[in-house]
Parts: C-alpha cells; sequence; structure tokens
C-alpha cells in the first residue's frame, strides 16, 4: 500500500506558498511513521514535514521546488 506525503493545510497559517529547503531522508530510505522527512520554509520560517506512515520513502517534488498546502510531495511504499 502506497501513502501520499501532502503539505498539511494546517502546517502554517498563511495562504502562502512554500519551499521546499531540504530531504531530511533520501529517495529509497526506509522511514518511521512521525520521522521528520524534510523542512519547508515560508516567509522565513522554518517547518518540519513529518512522514505520515512507516516505508519506502519516494520523493516527487525536489529541493528547492515551490510548493502549496495540499501539494503531494512523494509517496511512502
Amino acid at each position: 500500500m502506497t501513502t501520499d506525503v501532502i503539505v498539511p493545510a494546517d502546517l502554517w497559517e498563511e495562504d502562502s506558498e512554500a519551499v521546499i529547503t531540504s530531504w531530511l531522508s533520501s529517495e529509497g530510505a526506509d522511514v518511521a511513521e512521525g520521522d521528520v522527512i524534510a523542512e519547508l520554509m515560508v516567509e522565513k520560517i522554518q517547518y518540519e514535514l513529518l512522514a505520515p506512515a512507516a516505508g519506502t520513502l519516494n520523493i516527487i517534488s525536489d529541493a528547492d521546488e515551490v510548493v502549496e498546502k495540499g501539494h503531494k510531495v512523494a509517496t511512502i511504499g
């Protein structure tokens, strides 16, 4: 079963876009549910993106890519 990694709608208050500043887990890495897998920046404030499930990470959006709330950035299978 594959789980989508989606930028949560409640991660920051504004409707601003975010930039993926870095992936803390690499493509193909095994991650546990709740692991911090990426960092996002919105208006000079850093936010952590957590793994919604355990499994193997498949990154869809590269570092430095602009994303919005609800954007699918990876999958975990």
